[in-house]
């Protein structure tokens, strides 16, 4: 990618167990997994799913708390995931993660309508939680 406007590169989640969280994102979001064969082999500290071509989310296990330093407090945020993390999402996309879910069991909320956004109004969201207890509200602007 050549074009160097500000992106989100990543977003760390805290959780119990990357492997099965990797599972999760995979199977009921649609999240293909990154490095997971790495991780699972010790190679490296935590494995990622991918949420497109520039963005991912990196699975961290609680275990790593203690090599949170970079910031004084930072060992603090182990375990406290953030308020939710928004996917917009294309209508047909969305209406697909909405029955993968379902399929899956997982608790989605109702339909809200007309939500603000980076984009505007988005005609549509819901929300779930991963099964570490993060939420995502999932949109579609079209």
């Amino acid at each position: 990618m050549t074009d160097n406007s500000t992106r989100l590169d990543h977003v760390v989640l805290w959780v119990r167990d990357p492997v099965a969280s990797a599972a999760f994102y995979e199977k009921a979001v649609g999240l293909a997994p990154v490095r997971l064969t790495d991780y699972a082999a010790g190679a490296v500290s935590f494995p990622s799913v991918r949420l497109n071509d520039e963005t991912i989310f990196d699975l961290m296990p609680h275990t790593m708390a203690d090599r949170m330093t970079m910031l004084p407090g930072a060992v603090e945020s182990s375990g406290h995931p953030v308020n939710h993390v928004c996917l917009a999402l294309p209508g047909d996309a969305f209406q697909a993660l909405r029955l993968r879910l379902e399929e899956q069991a997982v608790p989605v909320s109702d339909f809200s309508h007309d939500s603000f956004g980076a984009r505007g109004m988005a005609r549509r969201s819901f929300y779930f939680r991963d099964p570490d207890g993060n939420v995502f509200e999932v949109r579609h602007y079209d």
